[in-house]
């Protein structure tokens, strides 16, 4: 029979055993081991029937045997000291606590998914994964920071397979009071609150629910309210799901929502207000018209609000393509803001104009979260080198007349929290060799001398270790293979096959992630009597561990995933190539470690950043993968091997596909599998170790979360609250009042006139030349501008790459005609081709860039050689 009414009972904890509540209520267990490893003590079976969730196990625990724990006091000792752990950890000074400067003095940080633990299941891939790790690692160091999600009711889907293969979603429903969440209340006990106007005088009304991420609070808006209307129950019903109004409508709860949360949030606990707020990917982009919105009512106008809320917000874009930002019709997003609807102080037009896209190539009746998130931040950053350089040629149309070089994103590239995903073994091994605490500091804080130590674990330890974890994964893809046979429908007397599936002492290649076609998850089946030959190699075998799940409304990613089952299904290659449904956390903290080498081979440039290998390589696994994302940058021939990429002009798809498959089956044929299973003199994989030695070594440092967070306080948010501080209400109108007065009058600036003392088109080295410049100003003057010049080597085409630009100084003006003269040395600094040009900037002390405006004023082609191509 079904219940008619479903409640949560909770367990009732022996006195001494109370501490168990808080230790389960503090997400910090799922990356701390001992802490892991005292609540499998609690009931063995019940923690691996709990899927390793502590709020699960302690309401599954028999009494009697919780009574047996109150009596046991070498378990008591441990929870003590386990308590006592977690309350220094979450009290004491950190890193962030030891730094000096105007460091902010809490930063808000909004995401539309967050990855924390598999017992959370909140997230669909990076972007979650990215955003759980980056609250994890400024827990670590003492970073003053808040998450503010959305609380999905179903989450994302559950992933199986039906007998032919084909991906089929399950969508689960997450009960709050089961999760490892807990309400926010008001003073009174009722449940805090936000709420949302909405067309048609309707509410939005959602609770907020915390998840204690060590140090780090993470509020969660959940819209599953009796209050509401069906509809709006259904906001928060699952991760990406839903139409066009759905989706706006879950971006404005984040947004909105999550600014009234965090106001909440500090007002009920005496948490210090954000000032910074960091918008991760443009799903949250509407917080800074909520802040604008209070701004105004304080008596600001909206240009003056604008400019303050810009101040103290840092925008990250993730995606390296136009389609993978949210864009909502006009019309919709003008029917839910103004009279009648959310933020009725603020004018329709100018909520519409933040997310336009007016520029050229832009849909003029689209509004596009990503321009808004950019034109709502004074400060935004891509998530790699290679990804700042994307992104600023695509969306350079923001700022016209720059070059996609000065284009104002830069980039911090992403990092992941060693906690979580370095093996337990792995860490037990470093701590064997510095000491607990330095092998703890070298995996959150970083520092590579703290890695260097690796360079004195012996071979055979090194190796031991490999195998141990290459073993394990093993059974657990057993385990994990025959479960999803069952479900797609086979007896277990067909299933005697699966216990000889994959060999603990095959060169083992894992390739883990979402499915969109730019991932390229069948690229290995190109050339599939290839692949069954590596698969197969009598002396140098390899086998191949596969997961990934498709977006639900994706049927090209569905097909895809089918094409790799039913080859994996294959009689004569399932014991070497297995594909695994339902990846996620659980799944993927056994996988990275247990693997040889990471595959990673996206269509260059379309991985933003790509963390995965990143993990990998924290447990001494090597990556082979087209040089995009991470890769691009830090890619070395010590640690790994680069699938060259064939991104020629004339090749089309069908064609790269077929060259850079070649290339990854050459690589494995050639250098990785003969590498692996080569012996040295005492019987092992020397040059393979070494590579091992080298990954953990020079790569260690570089991919943890620690650094990444620590760039962020550094380079984004403490500029940005420091801007912010700056950011007086009279301040605010004076910027304003100056952008206006810019914008108005640079019709009338220009560079007349160009010349320098040169008198050749050729000069020596080291040469320094004097540059004199006319300029015309209009209605400014020499303090609104900086005229500057550029200098660099020039290309075929005269373009100046990588230019180095240096103010020049006004010498006199105006004259009769209203012009300035400047003038500056131009020092001849290289040899080659060697170009110059002038341009005129807006400058202001408040700026952050001088394309803040994108205004910029440079020569007239017909000006020629005047602007300057010198030592051709």
């Amino acid at each position: 029979m079904k219940a008619i009414r479903r409640f949560t009972v909770r367990p009732v904890l022996p006195e001494p055993l109370r501490p168990l509540s808080d230790l389960a209520r503090n997400l910090r267990w799922s990356w701390h081991t001992e802490t892991r490893d005292l609540f499998q003590s609690v009931d063995p079976e019940q923690w691996a029937a709990s899927g390793g969730d502590p709020v699960r196990l302690l309401g599954s625990v028999r009494p009697a045997r919780l009574a047996e724990l109150a009596e046991d006091r070498r378990f008591l000792r441990r929870l003590a000291a386990a308590a006592g752990d977690l309350h220094d950890y979450v009290s004491g000074e950190r890193w962030y606590q030891a730094q000096t400067g105007d460091l902010p003095a809490a930063v808000a940080y909004f995401s539309p998914e967050f990855g924390i633990t598999a017992a959370l299941p909140q997230y669909s891939g990076g972007l979650g994964i990215l955003a759980g790790d980056h609250l994890k690692a400024a827990s670590d160091l003492g970073v003053p920071l808040i998450g503010v999600g959305l609380l999905y009711r179903h989450g994302y889907f559950r992933q199986s397979l039906s007998r032919e293969g084909w991906q089929q979603e399950h969508y689960p429903v997450l009960d709050p009071n089961e999760l490892p969440v807990t309400l926010l209340e008001e003073a009174d006990g009722t449940p805090a609150r936000v709420t949302l106007a909405l067309p048609g005088g309707r509410s939005l009304i959602a609770r907020i629910w915390v998840a204690q991420v060590g140090r780090v609070p993470l509020l969660m808006l959940d819209s599953d309210v009796e209050e509401n209307d069906l509809g709006e129950r259904g906001v928060t019903d699952r991760l990406y799901g839903g139409g066009s109004e759905h989706r706006l409508l879950q971006e404005m709860l984040l947004g909105i929502g999550g600014v009234r949360a965090v106001r909440t949030y500090c007002r009920l606990t005496g948490h210090p207000e954000p000032e910074v707020f960091h918008t991760n990917e443009g799903h949250a982009g509407f917080l800074g018209l909520e802040r604008i919105a209070e701004l105004c009512d304080t008596g600001l106008d909206f240009d003056a609000a604008l400019e303050a809320v810009r101040a103290g917000t840092v925008f990250t874009t993730h995606t390296p393509v136009p389609a993978g930002i949210d864009r909502f019709d006009r019309e919709l997003v003008a029917r839910h803001f103004g009279p009648g609807a959310e933020l009725p102080r603020i004018d329709v037009d100018r909520v519409l104009r933040l997310g336009m896209e007016t520029y050229p190539g832009g849909e003029p009746n689209l509004f596009n979260m990503a321009v808004m998130g950019l034109r709502l931040a004074q400060r935004a950053n891509g998530v790699s080198l290679l990804h700042g350089r994307v992104s600023r040629e695509m969306f350079s149309g923001l700022w016209p007349g720059f070059d996609p070089e000065d284009v104002p994103i830069t980039s911090v590239t992403n990092g992941v929290h060693a906690p979580t995903w370095v093996a337990p073994e792995v860490f037990r091994l470093g701590a064997r060799q510095i000491g607990a605490q330095r092998a703890e500091d070298a995996l959150t804080v970083g520092g590579s001398d703290r890695w260097d130590s690796v360079a004195d674990i012996p071979d055979q330890v090194i190796w031991d270790l490999r195998r141990d974890l290459r073993e394990q994964l093993v059974t657990e893809v057993r385990q994990r293979l025959r479960a999803s046979w069952r479900q797609r429908g086979a007896g277990e007397a067909e299933l005697g096959w699966v216990d000889g599936v994959l060999d603990p002492d095959v060169l083992t290649i894992g390739f883990a992630r979402r499915v969109p076609s730019y991932k390229r998850l069948t690229l290995m089946l190109r050339d599939r009597d290839r692949l069954m030959e590596l698969l197969l190699h009598p002396e140098h075998p390899i086998q191949i561990v596969v997961a990934g799940k498709a977006h639900p409304a994706d049927d090209g990613g569905k097909r895809l995933v089918q094409e790799l089952v039913r080859f994996a299904d294959d009689p004569r290659v399932r014991h070497r190539i297995v594909f695994l449904p339902d990846y996620g956390m659980a799944m993927a903290q056994k996988l990275y470690p247990g693997c040889d080498v990471w595959l990673n081979n996206p269509l260059r440039p379309l991985e933003a950043c790509g963390t995965s290998g990143m993990k990998a390589a924290l447990n001494g696994c090597l990556n082979l993968s087209v040089l995009d994302g991470w890769w691009d940058e830090w890619f070395q021939p010590d640690f790994g091997w680069a699938i060259p990429t064939a991104d020629g002009a004339g090749t089309d798809v069908d064609r790269r596909d077929d060259l850079e498959a070649a290339a990854l089956y050459e690589l494995l044929e050639q250098r990785i599998a003969p590498r692996f299973y080569e012996r040295g003199r005492g019987g092992l994989p020397d040059r393979w170790i070494e590579m091992v030695r080298q990954t953990l070594t020079h790569l260690g440092p570089k991919v943890l979360a620690g650094r990444m967070v620590r760039e962020y306080v550094e380079r984004l948010y403490t500029p940005a609250a420091q801007a912010h501080r700056a950011m007086t209400p009279d301040v605010a109108r004076e910027l304003a009042e100056w952008k206006s007065r810019v914008r108005g009058a640079w019709p009338a600036v220009s560079v007349d006139h160009v010349e320098t003392s040169a008198t050749s088109a050729t000069a020596e080295l080291g040469t320094t030349l004097t540059l004199r410049v006319r300029v015309a100003l209009g209605a400014l003057d020499p303090d609104d501008v900086e005229v500057q010049a550029v200098s660099g080597r020039v290309d075929a085409e005269d373009r100046i790459r990588c230019g180095a630009a240096v103010p020049l100084k006004p010498v006199g003006g105006p004259d009769g005609e209203g012009r300035w003269s400047y003038e500056g040395p131009l020092s001849l600094d290289r040899t080659g081709p060697y170009g110059y040009t002038v341009r005129i900037l807006p400058d202001h002390r408040l700026l952050a860039s001088g394309a803040d405006l994108g205004l910029v004023a440079v020569p007239a082609e017909e000006m020629g050689e005047g602007a300057g191509v010198l030592l051709r």
